[in-house]
């Protein structure tokens, strides 16, 4: 009888094999036009023929996305620190991050690129402006968890405010924080592709739009597959690092 363990560890993978048996059955069996909607066999075939530039673009796409990344958590980080450790930062500044959140970063590729002109810049800067609000969401909750009592015994035995925020609030939001670039680094893929869609001639999205402008949809669902993958692998990393980091505060 396989175990409870081994079970969750191929469960991922029976289901990714399920789709795609489903996939392959119903699109051969219904005899669906490949330019409509290609079988998963179709993709493979593209995914082999047309794997030097799939392999470029992608390489292009991961560059931007992880510029990008790395900017929203520098400044993220940044801005969630002075949001959840001081109340008038916050009153001021986060209705202003809600609202910016609130735009459709699609909007800001047009100016970008009156700015910055198509190409990297755009990808990058779209990446950066989808995916930094998590981290900043993240830290400033880690912060204010802090309870009232800790922080009225740490002042009462000479704590100063930084300290407290060094030794108590930096670590207690280290979950939070590490939560967050989980979710900052996929929409961080879903900002270079937007960019790349719109304003670039490099780059898993523009691949899928010259793909799609030819009708090539196999080719269009190997960059969508590429693009996920690359995203599952990279939460995955930072699933790693969150648990090597903060294990203290999982079961």
């Amino acid at each position: 009888m396989i175990s409870r363990h081994v079970l969750i560890k191929i469960a991922p993978w029976a289901l990714l094999v399920l789709l795609g048996v489903l996939w392959q059955v119903i699109v051969v069996g219904l005899d669906v036009p490949t330019y409509l909607f290609p079988s998963l066999s179709d993709v493979f075939r593209s995914l082999v023929a047309d794997w030097r530039p799939i392999a470029a673009h992608s390489l292009q796409t991961l560059y931007t996305t992880l510029a990008g990344f790395v900017l929203a958590v520098a400044v993220g980080l940044v801005l969630g620190v002075a949001v959840g450790a001081s109340s008038l930062v916050y009153k001021a500044v986060y209705p202003l991050l809600v609202g910016f959140n609130s735009i459709p970063k699609v909007a800001f590729v047009p100016v970008l690129v009156v700015w910055f002109g198509i190409g990297t810049i755009p990808a990058i800067a779209t990446a950066f402006l989808i995916s930094f609000f998590p981290v900043v969401v993240n830290v400033a909750t880690g912060l204010a968890t802090v309870e009232p009592e800790m922080e009225d015994v740490l002042r009462s035995l000479g704590a100063s405010r930084f300290d407290i925020l060094k030794k108590v609030g930096l670590p207690r939001s280290l979950p939070y924080f590490f939560a967050s670039l989980k979710v900052a680094i996929t929409l961080a893929f879903v900002g270079s592709v937007i960019s790349e869609t719109v304003a670039s001639n490099l780059g898993i999205g523009y691949l899928m739009m010259s793909a799609s402008s030819n009708m090539n949809m196999a080719l269009v669902f190997a960059g969508l597959i590429v693009i996920g993958a690359m995203g599952v692998v990279m939460y995955e990393i930072f699933a790693f690092i969150e648990k090597r980091m903060t294990h203290w505060a999982h079961r």
